[in-house]
């Protein structure tokens, strides 16, 4: 990898059209030119923090192979840069490129909690774990800021209802005082995202996301506290971090988890081009090679849509895959998983304390 070749702290590596716009800019190569003759920056590579006002904060996940009801997302856009995130493509919807936009275009919904409370408030609302997370992570660096998740964490234990979380920042030890309030009564699990133990990889792979020893001793203060983990190895990528499936399970069980769990990689939409141009100038030499096993697993596309196939991929390579991981399970995970998350405490705490009555 050449380092002046690639945009220093990002994943993606360029901004795609949004699909929905007939117009688009491009950063020309005689524009970049006539900047470096001048001593310029064609582009400062800054964070923005843009606040949105959606009328809801909660929702219902209609896929059938996600494992999860409902989420909510107190960001959206995710500055952590994973250059394979699923949920790239959903900034076109917000008018913005799925590629650096979607790690510098950061929105922030300041009222998530006020708007999470007033659904759990409501008498026709029946407890179902809510996951935060469901699209981009809710530790990402803007938390540090805003402390959104942490007031949203703060209104699921006043109502005593169940949360799930998912992230791959360290940040969330942050709040362990409340996460521990929570697991006392079986109303919280966590779900940390690991998809490699190098941290040459982790680095490009996943630019501004937490180092992994720092997520293994996350995994480790977790468990300690009482609060269940589950690992997720997701995506695995052929040919990048498919060698280290079993390694990474045993990392997780010496450090607490009590579950773990993957994905195959499936580059949806705009995420084909972005993913390739980023291999290319991170990882030339095997490039090729990566993107043809990808291939292989998805019937000969980078992406399969198909409910039930799209996440575990078909294909010799991804069965190998997945018959790793089911060894994974059966060597480290035996007679473990996560527990069923409490639900009854929520209808006695409708109004935010313990109806006697």
């Amino acid at each position: 990898m050449n380092p002046k070749s690639v945009i220093k702290g990002r994943g993606a590596q360029l901004n795609v059209p949004n699909r929905f716009f007939e117009q688009h800019h491009e950063m020309r190569d005689d524009f970049l030119e006539f900047c470096q003759k001048e001593g310029e920056e064609a582009d400062k590579n800054k964070t923005r923090y843009l606040e949105v006002f959606p009328k809801t904060i909660v929702n219902k996940v209609e896929s059938p192979d996600v494992g999860m009801l409902y989420s909510m997302n107190p960001y959206q856009g995710c500055e952590h840069g994973c250059i394979y995130c699923y949920a790239r493509n959903t900034h076109e919807y917000w008018g913005y490129s799925p590629g650096l936009d979607f790690e510098r275009r950061i929105l922030v919904k300041k009222d998530a909690p006020k708007l999470l409370e007033q659904l759990l408030k409501k008498k026709t609302w029946k407890a179902q774990t809510i996951v935060l997370s469901g699209n981009t992570d809710c530790y990402q660096p803007a938390e540090q800021k805003f402390k959104i998740t942490r007031q949203c964490l703060e209104v699921f234990l006043k109502y005593k209802h169940p949360v799930g979380i998912i992230t791959k920042n360290a940040r969330i030890l942050e709040d362990l005082d409340v996460l521990t309030a929570l697991a006392k009564d079986g109303l919280v699990g966590v779900n940390i995202s690991i998809t490699s133990l190098s941290e040459d990889i982790r680095r490009i792979l996943e630019p501004r996301t937490a180092m992994i020893k720092k997520r293994l001793e996350t995994v480790k203060s977790l468990s300690n506290n009482g609060i269940p983990v589950n690992v997720m190895i997701a995506p695995i990528i052929p040919s990048i971090n498919s060698h280290e499936i079993l390694s990474i399970a045993k990392a997780a069980s010496d450090n607490g988890a009590v579950s773990i769990g993957h994905t195959i990689v499936r580059l949806n939409g705009a995420i084909g081009r972005i993913f390739t141009d980023w291999l290319k100038k991170t990882m030339p030499d095997r490039a090729d090679k990566v993107l043809h096993q990808i291939e292989d697993c998805h019937g000969g596309t980078l992406n399969d849509s198909r409910y039930g196939a799209r996440m575990r991929g078909e294909g010799k390579i991804a069965e190998q895959i997945n018959k790793m991981m089911a060894l994974a399970k059966i060597r480290y995970f035996k007679d473990k998983g996560m527990p069923r998350l409490n639900g009854e405490l929520h209808e006695s705490f409708k109004d935010g304390q313990l109806k006697l009555f």
